[in-house]
């Protein structure tokens, strides 16, 4: 077996061998309590450029052009700051993308909007282990409107399969929404395939991009995804209560009508007459005021990503992973853990998951030691390896350290780790 110092030795030459090298150095430090952080895929480190940009913003466009600053960008802000996220890391043309709301308001808009252009159809598709918003906005949606949700049983420790869809969908199905990682697994679904089929009974698609963004290409426009909506403090670094993202093809935005009819998705908002008459394109599914304040971060984040290259970070991402997972079969197998995540590269999206039954009281020990995962109920530990703050080293650290306390409740002892 691969002992502490071998496994040392690698994680320093993985880190001076990466090409993303430098970039956990633009993130701000953790505090000193901090020694591995494994929660990048729930949210994202700060940049260090956000902190200067914030500063800036408020000190010089908030305070100097005050409401003037409307008129000067701050309007274009949600269509500029989604253009270049389209660019960068989803795959999408121009004029596909708008910055906005979260991502729990911008799944309704497209659904309600999506499903008034399949009148006739009175089915949802939909799975057991899709991620809790997006089930409950669905359902809602469903009573209110009394359509049939028709759910497919998916694996926990897998995801929703082409044949799965297959099997499910049928001629009534008016909407499939589902989500290209899986929060729980990390299982990389195939968003193209799942398309295709779904367009082949004349059903549309909506995707949760919220654990793919900035994580794993996405590849929207070759896809030929109708819509899509994501979160942006994930991988996408844009802080607590970023402001989310919705994709609309273009060959929907004359068609749709999302139900949120507010003042800023208006054709003419500043003339503030009567009755609702949608923006043309993406900007109909606007509703309120952008929230620009919760978009300066935001665009730090996707100027890293576009520096990086999503390919880089996909390539690092799988090397961070497959690193970890080493290092699950040499301390974590053996102390009764199973991973819960695909091994293959194929169908693994950023993060991993580890299985337990005590890793509800593990979790709690590693975070008291300073190292900082996900817990997922009933017995899952996440392991969110954000790949351009996340140096090869701190994985190392911060396995040993759940390989530690996972030996200490079973009254084994592992190898001491380098220090």
């Amino acid at each position: 077996m691969t002992d502490r110092t071998d496994f040392a030795a690698k994680a320093r030459e993985l880190d001076e061998a990466d090409p993303l090298g430098d970039y956990p150095d633009r993130f701000l430090p953790t505090d000193d309590d901090i020694v591995a952080y494994f929660d990048g895929n729930s949210l994202g480190r700060p940049p260090a450029v956000s902190a200067e940009r914030m500063d800036h913003f408020v000190r010089h466009q908030w305070r100097a052009r005050l409401v003037r600053g409307w008129d000067d960008e701050w309007l274009d802000w949600p269509t500029a700051v989604g253009d270049r996220l389209g660019k960068a890391v989803l795959g999408a043309a121009p004029g596909q993308l708008v910055v906005a709301d979260s991502t729990t308001v911008l799944l309704y808009k497209l659904a309600r909007a999506a499903l008034r252009t399949r009148p006739e159809r009175r089915e949802i598709l939909l799975d057991t282990d899709n991620f809790p918003t997006d089930r409950y906005v669905v359902e809602g949606i469903a009573d209110e409107h009394g359509l049939t949700l028709r759910w497919i049983e998916t694996d926990p420790d897998a995801g929703i399969t082409p044949d799965q869809v297959a099997n499910a969908i049928g001629p009534n199905t008016a909407l499939v929404v589902f989500s290209h990682v899986a929060y729980r697994s990390g299982y990389l679904a195939d968003a193209a395939a799942i398309t295709r089929l779904a367009h082949e009974t004349g059903a549309l698609v909506l995707w949760d991009l919220s654990h793919s963004a900035g994580s794993v290409p996405v590849e929207l426009d070759n896809w030929g995804v109708d819509f899509a909506v994501g979160c942006g403090y994930k991988y996408l670094n844009g802080g607590p209560g970023a402001p989310a993202f919705a994709y609309v093809n273009d060959r929907h935005q004359h068609t749709i009508r999302q139900p949120v009819q507010g003042w800023m998705g208006h054709r003419h908002p500043f003339t503030m007459g009567p009755g609702h008459e949608p923006a043309s394109g993406i900007r109909s599914v606007l509703s309120g005021t952008p929230p620009v304040l919760g978009m300066v971060p935001l665009l730090s984040g996707v100027e890293l990503l576009e520096q990086a290259g999503i390919d880089a970070i996909r390539a690092k991402s799988l090397l961070l992973s497959d690193f970890a997972l080493e290092l699950v079969d040499a301390w974590l197998s053996p102390l009764g853990v199973r991973l819960a995540s695909p091994r293959e590269h194929a169908r693994r999206g950023g993060h991993i998951t580890l299985c337990r039954a005590d890793f509800d009281v593990v979790n709690e020990e590693l975070r008291r030691r300073g190292v900082v995962p996900d817990f997922r109920s009933p017995d899952g530990i996440r392991i969110g390896l954000s790949p351009l703050s996340t140096r090869f080293n701190e994985v190392y650290t911060g396995m040993a350290t759940l390989a530690e306390v996972a030996a200490a409740r079973r009254g084994r002892t592992v190898p001491r780790r380098e220090e």
